[in-house]
């Protein structure tokens, strides 16, 4: 009934990837992406880059791109990859599809660098005022795939600050006077997984360095959260096995979505014979 080997199972959330999640919101896979992947994954998004920039959608040398796994087939199976995807349900659970995805290029900025503060946020826009709990749900994650080679800061890192998943606010300097208490640049080689907390206090930064930054990202939410942008994946879902349909957003009804039926779920069968403890 679907395209999971059990052999994913190796590759389930560690005691220290779940202690590092809970503490500091964030942790990371190096080597996620073989050099091959990595290789393959690039030359798809320098072709996007090329005719987003040559449409004028990419001003700055700056393109956010959603809605962009059906452009190819290697975004489309890194959707249910057998290396991430069981640290997503070992986090969230089984009643979880694919909400948001976009991809980032931010060519070199031609700037000096310098400490202006950064734009910090957490995810999910007005859920973060219309939420009442304090700390707000968690509900989502990112994982981001890292295609280029941010291991050094002023790459057009994102930074975060650690442990803030369980702050709703936190201090932020006046604009242009440096950035948050513990605030940290990400880094990340090519090929490693960025698994984060949608609370998460993060922000992007300008490229100050001379190397084009290209990540992609993929969110998992509930499956009664509305996606984030317009996803047009419908059309891959006659293509895909039942549990990767389930990821494209795929359900029986309206209601299945809330009280999921097995039909609704094929991740949580599966799951009852060969992890029955996440399948409860």
């Amino acid at each position: 009934m679907d395209n999971l080997n059990p052999s994913c199972l190796e590759y389930r959330l560690t005691d220290a990837e779940r202690a590092k999640f809970d503490q500091d919101g964030f942790f990371a896979i190096e080597n996620a992406l073989s050099a091959e992947q990595v290789n393959a994954l690039t030359k798809v998004v320098d072709r996007i880059f090329e005719a987003k920039k040559a449409a004028g959608d990419a001003p700055g040398g700056r393109l956010f791109y959603g809605n962009f796994i059906p452009d190819s087939p290697l975004f489309l199976d890194l959707v249910d990859y057998h290396k991430v995807l069981p640290k997503v349900w070992d986090i969230l659970g089984w009643n979880i599809y694919l909400y948001h995805a976009h991809l980032i290029v931010t060519a070199p900025s031609g700037e000096a660098a310098n400490d202006k503060t950064f734009g910090w946020h957490q995810d999910s826009g007005r859920t973060n005022v219309e939420m009442e709990s304090d700390p707000r749900p968690r509900l989502s994650l990112k994982v981001a795939y890292f295609l280029s080679d941010t291991s050094e800061p002023g790459r057009g890192n994102f930074w975060v600050v650690p442990g803030s998943h369980l702050k709703n606010n936190i201090d932020k300097p006046t604009e242009g006077s440096g950035q948050p208490e513990g605030a940290i640049p990400v880094l990340a080689k090519p090929g490693t997984a960025v698994f984060f907390d949608r609370r998460i206090w993060h922000a992007g930064t300008p490229n100050w360095s001379d190397i084009t930054r290209k990540v992609l990202f993929y969110g998992y939410g509930y499956r009664w959260i509305r996606t984030k942008d317009d996803m047009t994946v419908q059309g891959l879902w006659d293509q895909s096995d039942p549990i990767r349909r389930q990821l494209l957003g795929w359900g029986v009804n309206a209601n299945g979505f809330y009280s999921p039926t097995d039909e609704d779920v094929p991740l949580r069968v599966w799951l009852r014979e060969h992890a029955p403890e996440i399948a409860r």
